[in-house]
């Protein structure tokens, strides 16, 4: 890509880009969103907007509907105010204190924004920005509005979980988290964590061999809801898959163990200590890599082995090492089945997001992450059982965590009905109607608030979840223009 001879500040439509600009200063990765949650109460207030918090965190704007409006239903604008914090290995870069760095590319469709080394935030940062501009906006017309910004969406939910829902007057809801333009979503799919520790007694480091690093790099990782169907490469498998081939040649014995840090992200790196034979471990390294790049079309994979520079160390023996390696390898990642009405839709998918080991002065403790998703409830709970199973089998303490509902599409819903024709309208032709393997928070916000009638768009966004995450100024200005004119209708005549 080359520089865009387009500056950031010439973005359109200009009060979009400039919130972004504002909201990227601010820190706001999932369950630390303090900063950013005062940013939208400052943002709100410099409006001249009234704003409210529920005790969860969630922050509500409240928007006078503009002049002849006033007799409209009000409409419910929501975004999500955490961001996924992903970067790439040896990128300087301190989510808790630094900014996002924002560059503007040419693309293929105009000029592109991405980050600098790190995801981008445009997930759902666009659509916090969208509801503000549109608010901000005194050309746009619009009925009472509530800009409702939830938090921690990206690990659990809880916000939407959480929400005081007497807070929310409005019964029509636009999500602005769907990543594709053209698209309107009407359903999602359900998930779960599932947690799995194993805690084995450590002994010191001797023999058979001397202690050896394997690094799992050069995936391109990306969304667990969104990018599961596209069967990329995960370092948690390749790493388990690379150790266990090294393992069937001679002992090893495992020192420690890390891939992912995201249990919604594809894991893109990972690397792992043993004691071990280097023969073995770079025949398998090799192998690996090889069936990596064809399986999974990754070309920029590698898998390489380095000797290990260790003080006092310990490790598993070999027959844990081989016990947990073979859970590893039983636990299932990837897409399970896809949907029988949906052409094209995964219906039931887990992704192995998370390793991480913890070393004691006797113990090592080695966590696995899952999020299991589904659209169908018994699906999910089916791979929530061989999660278990697998758990069982291997000695491991199995919990599940942060289960949210799916989002059942109604094909008859009013507002539904309004987008689809707004688009008619706009673009002159028909607005896809889908649904989407990744979480909504809408599910849950219609279990929260009764009769609540929900459709999500928004703009292109690719990569998201990994450091390749962007989006594009057409895109988000295609977008901006069909808020505005679903607005408008929904303002009435």
């Amino acid at each position: 890509m080359k520089p865009s001879s387009k500056k950031y500040d010439e973005l359109e439509p200009r009060h979009v880009w400039t919130h972004f600009a504002s909201m990227s200063e601010v820190p706001r990765e999932s369950k630390k969103e303090e900063r950013i949650i005062a940013w939208a109460h400052e943002i709100a207030k410099r409006l001249g907007f009234e704003s409210l918090e529920d005790e969860t965190g969630n922050v509500i704007v409240v928007v006078p509907a503009t002049e002849g409006s006033e007799d409209a239903p009000t409409i419910v604008l929501q975004a999500h105010l955490d961001m996924v914090c992903e970067k790439n290995a040896g990128t300087d870069h301190d989510f808790d204190v630094d900014p996002i760095r924002l560059v503007v590319e040419d693309g293929d469709d105009g000029p592109m924004v991405r980050a600098e080394g790190t995801t981008l935030g445009a997930d759902n940062g666009i659509g916090v920005c969208l509801a503000l501009a549109a608010a901000q906006d005194p050309d746009v017309r619009h009925p009472a509005m509530e800009l409702l910004f939830t938090v921690d969406e990206e690990t659990g939910m809880t916000g939407a979980i959480g929400l005081d829902a007497s807070k929310i007057t409005g019964r029509t809801l636009l999500n602005l988290d769907t990543e594709e333009d053209g698209i309107l979503t009407v359903g999602c799919a359900g998930g779960c964590d599932s947690e799995l520790t194993w805690t084995f007694d450590a002994e010191p480091v001797a023999g058979p061999g001397p202690t050896w690093r394997i690094e799992v790099r050069g995936l391109r990782g990306g969304h667990s809801g969104g990018d599961i169907h596209e069967s990329r490469g995960a370092a948690t498998k390749i790493l388990a898959r690379t150790l266990a081939a090294a393992s069937a040649q001679s002992e090893l014995r495992l020192v420690h163990l890390e891939a992912g840090s995201k249990r919604n992200a594809i894991p893109r790196e990972g690397h792992a200590i043993v004691v071990g034979h280097g023969d073995a471990l770079r025949d398998a390294a090799a192998k690996l890599q090889g069936l990596g790049r064809v399986e999974s079309q990754e070309p920029e994979l590698e898998v390489q082995v380095s000797e290990a520079s260790i003080e006092e160390a310990t490790a598993l023996t070999a027959g844990d090492t081989s016990r947990l390696l073979d859970a590893l390898l039983a636990l299932p990642h990837g897409v399970l089945t896809m949907h029988r009405e949906i052409e094209g839709l995964t219906e039931s998918s887990n992704n192995l997001g998370i390793l991480a080991t913890e070393t004691t002065a006797s113990k090592k403790i080695v966590q696995a992450v899952c999020l299991s998703r589904s659209s169908i409830e018994s699906r999910l709970d089916e791979t929530i059982s061989r999660i278990a199973a697998v758990a069982r089998l291997s000695g491991a303490r199995h919990e599940t965590d942060s289960r949210y509902p799916g989002w059942a599409p109604d094909l008859d819903s009013p507002v539904l009905e309004v987008c689809r024709r707004v688009h008619e309208d706009l673009f002159g032709r028909t607005a896809l109607v889908e649904a989407t393997h990744g979480g909504l928070e809408c599910g849950l916000l219609g279990a929260r608030i009764p009769g609540l009638d929900m459709v999500s768009l928004g703009p292109r966004i690719e990569g998201a979840h990994s450091p390749d995450e962007r989006t594009w100024e057409s895109s988000v200005v295609y977008s901006w223009k069909y808020l505005v004119g679903i607005l408008d209708e929904l303002a009435g005549s």
